[in-house]
């Protein structure tokens, strides 16, 4: 297979789910002991979070367009920024790679709408469901009316949730419920399903337990990636 590149750690707990599944995966499909083909640039988090809070967001794009370049020189045929918000950066990140960025926001979009629905709720970080980006990329290139939760309360606890509790491997029941409690909100207010756009909430939620479709964002970029690395290596082969 082609050499998958991961812009990891923000926060790590998700970068660890995307690094397991990517193996898990591969093993699954080539049995024995392969693993998958990876380049991991792990970031400070910390660094991260301070540059969003500032609104400097030039600076943000910057610190992953290097990581990206450098994942490149390192030899991964692509890159993926293992978190949603930071796709609001993914222009820079994709011109300073190089090589091909897997974007979050397009595979999970093509998969919501392959699947015949319209109007999905986002739960993610504020900045992601409150700048404007994420939205606007799933109606331009999918043509999803994308939903978030509607009171402003709602949209800080699920904030709240992922960086005070998930991004520090904190999973408690009571967050369970009220997110639980917020997408049926949102589905009275007319969303026919639900985006887990943030790579951590896949720690918090069972799909299965929830009465509606659930795209999981991060089980989303992981197959797009394998589906890449498999047919760069197949195309390699064949030239």
């Amino acid at each position: 297979m082609a050499t998958i590149g991961l812009i990891g750690g923000m926060s790590w707990e998700s970068t660890l789910v995307y690094y397991r599944r990517l193996n898990e995966a591969v093993r699954a499909r080539r049995g024995g002991l392969h693993s998958a083909d990876i380049l991991l640039r792990s970031l400070d988090f910390e660094s991260v979070v301070a540059l969003q809070k500032a609104g400097r967001w030039d600076a943000a794009g910057a610190l992953l367009g290097e990581a990206a370049a450098g994942l490149a020189r390192g030899g991964a045929d692509c890159v993926l920024i293992c978190t949603n918000t930071m796709h609001l950066v993914s222009g820079a990140v994709r011109e300073a790679a190089g090589i091909p960025l897997i974007d979050i926001i397009d595979e999970t979009g093509r998969a919501i709408r392959a699947a015949g629905f319209e109007r999905p709720l986002l739960l993610a970080t504020r900045y992601t469901m409150e700048h404007g980006f994420y939205a606007r990329q799933m109606r331009e290139r999918s043509g999803l009316d994308v939903m978030t939760p509607a009171a402003a309360e709602d949209r800080g606890a699920i904030h709240g949730i992922i960086f005070e509790e998930l991004c520090q491997g904190i999973v408690r029941p009571d967050s369970r419920a009220a997110a639980e409690r917020i997408i049926a909100d949102g589905l009275a207010g007319g969303a026919d399903c639900v985006i887990l756009g943030c790579t951590e909430l896949c720690l918090l939620l069972d799909e299965a337990a929830l009465p509606c479709p659930v795209f999981d964002s991060t089980g989303i970029h992981v197959e797009a990636a394998l589906a890449f690395a498999a047919a760069a290596a197949t195309a390699r082969t064949a030239a």
